[in-house]
């Protein structure tokens, strides 16, 4: 376990990494020093071979309740800049690995932003999305407005972020913002049972497949089909397809090593 207080190490299981935000006084709420934690934590899990799969969890009152108010409430506009938050966000959105988001709680602000970081969201019924930064006087700054428009769609993104009103974790999955809905007791054992099946596949594709959807996301629909092409043309050069296929017409158990 991480001797940071703010932010735990866990090794749930062989190959999966989970990261646990550990301020629950504030319920998890975001200050400079935790977002540069899971920064590093994400690129040390991002380039480490034995690390398959990252998952991101709060606790059971939060999974992030946002930004710390205490270090914006005085801050300057050169100050926000100084923090390159950029950077300790795309060291989230970057990593190389599946990232899962494990939330009960509630996920509001930049708890929401983080969660729509992950690649996958499994959500508690319990769980309390939003983003309520117009109710004191500023916007999301950690991707909402283009995450969120893109995972529910203009008209539902413009009543969330316009109206600053938490929704449950019921709507967010009708909306399409969360991948499933499982009970609150459930989510991180759901949350580790999804990243022990994909830890078993092939790395390789496991990684080409998120590049190329990510990929879809920055670009036309033209070029992210070029980019799918040439990603799936490069798997017919590893061991892994091969051992794939042979191992499906042989009705076994494929042995895939990454390469």
């Amino acid at each position: 376990m991480n001797t940071n207080p703010i932010l735990l190490k866990e090794h749930p299981a062989e190959g999966v990494v989970l990261l646990r935000l550990n301020r629950p006084e504030v319920l998890n709420a975001l200050n400079l020093a935790l977002r540069q934690s899971l920064a590093l934590a994400m690129d040390q899990a991002s380039d480490d071979p034995a690390v398959k799969v990252v998952i991101l969890a709060g606790s059971d009152r939060a999974f992030c309740a946002g930004a710390d108010l205490n270090e914006y409430v005085d801050a300057t506009p050169s100050e926000i800049v100084s923090r390159q938050m950029d950077k300790l966000w795309g060291a989230i959105s970057g990593c190389k690995k599946p990232v899962i988001a494990a939330v009960t709680g509630h996920a509001l602000g930049g708890g929401c932003e983080l969660a729509m970081h992950a690649d996958i969201i499994v959500a508690g019924e319990g769980a309390k999305f939003g983003q309520p930064e117009i109710k004191i006087g500023i916007m999301p700054g950690g991707g909402a407005t283009q995450r969120l428009t893109r995972a529910v769609g203009k008209f539902a993104a413009m009543k969330i972020l316009l109206t600053g009103e938490p929704f449950s974790a019921s709507e967010a999955k009708s909306l399409g913002l969360i991948s499933e809905l499982v009970s609150d007791t459930e989510v991180e054992t759901r949350a580790l049972s999804l990243a022990e099946h994909i830890k078993t596949l092939p790395p390789l594709s496991v990684r080409f497949i998120k590049e190329a959807v990510m990929e879809s996301m920055n670009t036309t629909l033209d070029a992210g089909l070029r980019f799918e092409r040439r990603a799936f043309q490069t798997l017919f050069s590893t061991h892994d397809k091969t051992e794939g296929i042979r191992a499906r017409l042989e009705k076994r158990q494929p042995v895939f090593k990454g390469e």
